[in-house]
């Protein structure tokens, strides 16, 4: 069961999922974020948060206690009404859950194939150009296209040199960024009373220390709206939202 499209285009194309996505780019420690749909008696759930929330680290799990902490964290992230209580009147229950961690380096090879195939592809176009330029200029005197032909060469030298240090460039600045993992996780529920659902109350917080802070925007037939939920004060107040 999935929630009615016409819901999730409406969240993904709010305002405030926009500011969700951007302050997750910046990836702050200790800030996560839960975006929640709900349409009749289906809610669906996206969650995000920096793997140094939930694990206390950000390097790819390399020992058996990092490997058991990663297993911990997603095994605890696969029981959403454990982690996000919602009120028993609600009678809400898991249709569907899944929960990994995503590590930069995943995404940054992807940008990085792209870019490789945009570069060759600039590369070919220019070499064809410069073919076409040289054949051209066989037209012309001898020597007037020999010293043409050698100042454009300089000059193709130059700029192909100036394409390589910018990609180069760009190479070195995702090496810098790597490192980042974040967990993700995905929740169907059926809530047979979705109108009890008058409060959420983050175990989360107690699950993971680390973590400080959850940006959280629900969407539901009332409109939009932007919460944050904080550590120290974790129960947040749903009602209006029906």
């Amino acid at each position: 069961m999935r929630t009615p499209l016409p819901v999730l285009l409406t969240l993904c194309a709010s305002p405030l999922w926009a500011e969700s996505a951007r302050q997750l780019d910046s990836h702050e420690h200790g800030v996560g974020a839960l975006n929640i749909a709900i349409a009749g008696t289906t809610v669906e759930v996206e969650f995000h948060a920096p793997g140094a929330d939930l694990v206390g680290f950000e390097y790819a799990a390399e020992t058996p206690e990092d490997r058991a902490a990663v297993d911990g964290a997603v095994a605890a992230l696969a029981r959403p009404l454990e982690l996000f209580q919602v009120p028993a009147a609600a009678a809400c229950s898991v249709v569907e859950a899944s929960a990994a961690l995503e590590t930069e380096d995943d995404h940054d090879a992807h940008d990085h194939d792209v870019h490789d195939d945009e570069h060759a592809h600039e590369e070919d176009h220019d070499h064809e150009a410069h073919e076409d330029h040289d054949d051209h200029g066989d037209d012309h005197d001898e020597d007037h296209g020999d010293a043409l032909g050698e100042d454009h060469g300089d000059e193709h030298a130059h700029d192909h040199a100036a394409e390589h240090d910018a990609h180069d460039a760009d190479h070195a600045d995702h090496d810098e960024e790597a490192g980042h993992t974040e967990f993700h996780a995905h929740y169907v529920l059926t809530c047979a009373a979705p109108e009890a659902l008058s409060e959420i109350t983050f175990n989360y917080f107690k699950a993971f220390p680390n973590a400080r802070e959850l940006e959280v925007q629900i969407v539901s037939a009332v409109g939009a709206k932007a919460f944050e939920v904080h550590y120290d004060e974790p129960v947040l107040n749903l009602r209006g939202m029906f």
